[in-house]
């Protein structure tokens, strides 16, 4: 009978520890920095599609930025970096603006760029930040 309860404390006892991990954010440190190859595809793919509006450096200051109303945001930023995850850059690149309820002025690129191109001008916007 003992070993009974205390084969059913440990199995309950594991079960709860791994519960508590399942339910652990993850933190930042788990995620890899972002390769070199990750960066430059971010960075080719960026100049070919955004530097027009958004600048050299991202900073909203395209030779196009000028004429349009609302002005391209600054993607270096820090409070906007900090208020954006990846996957609500992705989005508005993926939608354009118009699809994540901002100006209609950004174009959607999810059927020019796939997830994988969409995620390397994630990492370079991502190294944007100032």
């Amino acid at each position: 009978m003992r070993r009974r309860i205390l084969l059913i404390a440990v199995i309950l006892l594991l079960f709860a520890s791994s519960c508590r991990r399942a339910n652990r954010p993850a933190s930042a440190a788990a995620v890899p920095p972002p390769t070199q190859y990750e960066l430059q595809l971010g960075k080719q793919v960026y100049q070919s599609y955004c530097i027009g509006c958004h600048g050299d450096s991202g900073a909203g200051d395209g030779f196009n930025a000028f004429s349009l109303d609302p002005h391209p945001r600054d993607l270096g930023d820090p409070v906007f970096q900090k208020g954006k995850s990846n996957a609500d850059l992705a989005d508005a690149i993926r939608r354009g603006g118009a699809g994540v309820g901002l100006t209609s002025l950004m174009p959607p690129w999810g059927h020019t760029l796939d997830d994988r191109h969409i995620d390397a001008v994630v990492l370079y916007i991502r190294s944007l930040r100032r």
